[in-house]
């Protein structure tokens, strides 16, 4: 038993360390994330931002305001269907354009920054008539300005919602909805290198207990 007393020490130092080294759950952001409608009604996340992006006519565009932990696997999804006859079939097709329909989903009151209030409880849909050249952001311009966008292109605003802030990191115990390690319609912040301080705290604690180990193995001996 005495000679065990070292190695279970020096285990349950091991998890320690593993424990501390563990990162902290990534927080969420809050932010406006874009999707490219499909078949089906189905919603996939953009690969491109709306400013890059050109819908051919029939395409449905879908945002969606939240707060999110992974943006492409976790983000909140519009809460409308992606259906194009739903939201364009009574606007007549003109020679020149295309038609894009849109979904924006001002998301829950959970998800909204303090002092600011979705203005839509339910997603408001919008067909836009716009230029067979046009991005979506254009089309989204032509049916819910004020937009906002900051220097990396990031939406920020439909509607003039919210009324401040972009892509910002919220802590997880007032994340309102599953969401991104970082938006991924905009640039990631850079983790960084070299070991955490959990990292170096948990070998610390390792070396700590496996010395009083062995010290105590061989105090208890003599």
């Amino acid at each position: 038993m005495r000679r065990r007393l070292p190695a279970v020490v020096l285990a349950l130092g091991i998890t320690l360390a593993m424990l501390a080294a563990t990162p902290a759950l990534a927080a969420g952001y809050r932010y406006w994330s874009f999707w490219d409608g499909s078949a089906g009604g189905r919603w996939s996340y953009a690969t491109q931002g709306p400013s890059m992006a050109r819908p051919a006519d029939g395409a449905v565009q879908g945002f969606r305001f939240s707060v999110s932990k992974d943006a492409a696997e976790q983000a909140a999804q519009p809460r409308a269907a992606a259906d194009f006859e739903t939201v364009c079939g009574a606007t007549a097709p003109t020679e020149g354009t295309k038609r894009v329909a849109l979904v924006i989903d001002f998301g829950v009151p959970a998800d909204a920054p303090a002092g600011d209030t979705p203005p839509d409880t339910a997603p408001r849909t919008a067909c836009a008539q716009v230029a067979p050249e046009a991005t979506t952001a254009e089309a989204l311009a032509s049916v819910a300005k004020p937009l906002r966008y900051n220097s990396a292109a990031l939406l920020c605003a439909i509607s003039g919602y919210p009324k401040q802030g972009c892509g910002d990191q919220v802590a997880d115990s007032t994340a309102g909805t599953p969401a991104p390690s970082a938006p991924a319609q905009s640039a990631a912040p850079d983790s960084g290198g070299g070991p955490s301080a959990g990292l170096l705290a948990g070998i610390a604690a390792v070396a700590a207990l496996a010395a009083a180990g062995v010290w105590q193995s061989r105090r208890r001996t003599r």
